[in-house]
């Protein structure tokens, strides 16, 4: 563990037990919501580089139009 996250343990341990509960679902929370996310990306790599190939391609081919995010 770290010093910051102990640092915070620390903070937290003296909140109300009502508070620690929030933060402790929150924080489940978000630890689950982090190792989906790196599950999802991991599952998905060749799929992007799939999609980074027929984009290359597609500008070799002359076949897109440089835009900004205002014009999508």
């Amino acid at each position: 563990m770290t010093a910051l996250l102990e640092q915070a343990f620390a903070k937290a341990s003296h909140l109300p037990k009502a508070m620690q509960e929030q933060l402790a679902e929150q924080m489940l929370e978000d630890i689950e919501g982090e190792l989906k996310w790196d599950r999802t990306l991991a599952g998905s790599q060749g799929l992007l580089e799939k999609m980074v190939a027929k984009a290359r391609h597609a500008k070799r081919l002359g076949k897109t139009v440089r835009k900004g995010f205002d014009r999508l």
